[in-house]
């Protein structure tokens, strides 16, 4: 339906200039308009309210969405040039009610019209901000003149607007394809070398687009950056081990880890969202990762007294946490209310769970090694969440290990063993991570913990065994029928 009334207005647009169609390139710029103002209305409202909507580009690159290039430079670049645009409104006072109540369309097109493709410009609300195109560009003079500066690239800065720009990384998926494969297709289009700590991690030039790859399309490669990367990689997980993803989805560590099994052993990939197992699921199957069992699951709910995890030899644990080190990747440096501080409330709230889900990790018998990360920048979830497990870790056995040692960025000096955890940076790295590895000390656990956890298994066993005894003396009662 909606699609429907956007052709209808593309007919309207086109009756109402000179009665000539449009051309394929102004069809595509309207329609990519159009899509650039949905994406850019839910982000706006999710940044209002202060309500997770996902990435930026993970609202552009769903299915609903079909000119996905074009609609993620113009959402890009619309919320860069935001605070322009807002004051040049402002200044102009042009708007009628009724493009108010669109006011991310005229936030897109007064881009177009001062930034961008002013000649692709077609339909009822693009002719009508054009008719003020005098007006506009006037109160964009004065802006200008009060703020002191030339031109908009100076404008740009006094906002303190500017681009923080990563190179593009992805991931060759060796349970498809192996690395020197991947390197000379990649070659004959791009410019690209190998990273020199992640195997397998390919590194091109910022910007650089593989979404449609084919590659990454089957799944041979995976778009993932480098820290993340890093991650499956500290845990190093062995061929024929069992490991349980603590907290799976999308995927993406997943079946690295896959990938670094070679397809072998087990991975129990928990999920507790059904929307994200589904994602997690899709991942999966596109990786082609095997020896991956999802499970639908809180991973509280997951008992280390549980005989089916009693084999379980590694954790990957990379909780819910602020997303404050990823500003580059989801781009909310680009949103209204984007602060290097975050709110101190909910940032102890996730630190509270994170403590939760590491103290849970530490407590299965048989794990040997367990990986702690998040892709976060703060001290309360990263290396005060580690301070607070130490005792207890070392009460299992468990102690720091250093991971990557040729990296130069450690942990805040908080505790004696931060130079074993690792940090990116997010103005050197341009990702902030926090990694931490724990490893217990020989393979097996103390024995006190051996003890109880064997006493609590035995228990639960006398316990099943009297609910079947009373069962049957209740049935030979005749208290069952």
């Amino acid at each position: 339906m909606a699609r429907k009334k956007v052709q209808g207005d593309i007919k309207l647009a086109a009756k109402n200039t000179n009665q000539k169609r449009l051309s394929n390139a102004e069809r595509s710029a309207y329609f990519a308009r159009r899509e650039a103002t949905k994406v850019l209305r839910t982000i706006l409202q999710g940044d209002t309210w202060r309500r997770a909507v996902g990435s930026i580009k993970s609202l552009v690159y769903s299915p609903s969405v079909r000119n996905k290039r074009a609609t993620y430079a113009l959402v890009c670049q619309t919320l860069k040039y935001l605070p322009v645009i807002k004051d040049v409104f402002h200044t102009a006072n042009v708007l009628s009610n009724k493009w108010k109540r669109q006011e991310e369309l005229m936030y897109i097109i007064l881009y177009d019209i001062l930034f961008g493709q002013e000649a692709l410009l077609a339909g009822d609300a693009e002719k009508f901000l054009l008719q003020k195109k005098d007006v506009l560009q006037a109160a964009l003079a004065k802006l200008l003149k009060r703020k002191k500066v030339k031109h908009v690239s100076d404008l740009m800065k006094s906002y303190k607007i500017s681009d923080l720009l990563k190179p593009r990384y992805a991931r060759v998926n060796t349970l498809k394809m192996d690395i020197e494969s991947a390197l000379l297709e990649f070659k004959k289009q791009y410019e690209v070398c190998q990273d020199a700590m992640v195997s397998g991690l390919l590194i091109f030039p910022p910007r650089t687009d593989l979404h449609d790859h084919p590659l990454v399309k089957s799944g041979s490669v995976f778009l993932q950056g480098k820290a993340s990367s890093m991650v499956a990689v500290a845990l190093g997980p062995k061929p024929r081990w069992e490991v349980i993803d603590a907290c799976a989805a999308p995927g993406n560590k997943t079946v690295h880890l896959a990938a670094l099994m070679k397809g072998n052993g087990k991975i129990i990939a928990c999920e507790l969202n059904k929307e994200r197992v589904k994602r997690l699921k899709n991942t999966i199957e596109l990786a082609g990762a095997t020896n991956v069992k999802v499970k639908h699951a809180d991973f509280f709910n997951m008992s280390p007294e549980d005989p089916a995890y009693s084999k379980v030899q590694a954790i990957l644990l990379d909780p819910s946490c602020s997303g404050s080190g990823t500003a580059v990747d989801r781009l909310d440096h680009l949103l209204p209310s984007y602060t290097a501080d975050s709110d101190l409330n909910r940032l102890e709230k996730l630190a509270a769970f994170q403590r939760k889900a590491l103290e849970h990790a530490l407590s299965f018998p048989a794990v040997e090694r367990i990986v702690y990360s998040t892709c976060s920048i703060n001290q309360v979830e990263n290396e005060d969440v580690i301070k607070s497990v130490l005792p207890l870790a070392s009460s299992y056995g468990f102690e720091l290990t250093t991971i990557f040692p040729q990296w130069p960025r450690r942990g805040h000096p908080i505790f004696d063993g931060s130079q074993h955890v690792l940090r990116t940076d997010l103005i050197e790295d341009k990702e902030g991570f926090f990694i931490a590895l724990f490893v217990r000390k020989g393979v097996s656990p103390p024995a006190k913990h051996n003890r109880d956890v064997g006493n609590r298994l035995l228990a639960l066993q006398r316990r099943k065994k009297r609910k079947i005894n009373s069962f049957f003396l209740l049935r030979t009662l005749g208290l069952f029928l």
